[in-house]
């Protein structure tokens, strides 16, 4: 088991004797919620349990994860109805941009795509990309990787935070060979 397995384990085990409840009860009440959204999950256990926002974040996660399943499969939607989600109102437009970025993307080989409230994780053993609508207009591109030389359009974020360096692309013309080689470099470093 990995250490952070073995850190998940020892967090539901702590969160079990904290609210009384067996895991499987903890899960069912998530499951069985007629909330959706995350936070609201979250709130309602740190309201009803007691639970720190930490613990209640986990247990959310584990909840909506468990069996194997994404968050989205366990609130019923499939993929494509998430993203429906992300690119939907006037964002809609942004969503040929996401697909032709994925199309490439697949050529790499395999990789878990994870989508969250406001973009899609791309991982392999750990995240190497995040794409997810920005504004109306645009769609930025997270990407992972330290060693990679910041330009105009490679913009490099600040330290501590999820990517190292973001793109945005208001085309999908933009998905080009220079983005693709970024990505490739960061989905290499991932594996």
């Amino acid at each position: 088991m990995s250490d952070t397995a073995k850190a998940l384990a020892t967090q539901l085990a702590n969160i079990e004797q904290r609210s009384g409840k067996r895991l499987d009860e903890l899960v069912a009440l998530v499951r069985q919620s007629s909330l959706k959204k995350h936070g609201e999950l979250r709130d309602m256990l740190q309201r009803e349990l007691g639970l720190g926002y930490g613990d209640a974040n986990t247990l959310v996660h584990h909840a909506l994860q468990s069996d194997g399943g994404s968050a989205a499969a366990a609130q019923g939607l499939s993929g494509d109805e998430v993203l429906d989600g992300l690119y939907s109102g006037p964002k809609a437009v942004l969503r040929p941009i996401h697909n032709k970025l994925m199309a490439a993307l697949a050529s790499f080989g395999e990789f878990e795509t994870a989508p969250k409230k406001t973009y899609v994780s791309l991982r392999r053993k750990k995240q190497f990309a995040m794409v997810g609508p920005a504004t109306k207009t645009c769609v930025e591109v997270g990407i992972n990787h330290k060693s990679l030389s910041p330009t105009e359009r490679l913009q490099a974020l600040p330290a501590g935070g999820m990517c190292q360096y973001k793109v945005r692309l208001s085309q999908p013309e933009e998905v080009d060979e220079a983005l693709l080689g970024w990505l490739r470099q960061a989905y290499d470093s991932a594996g």
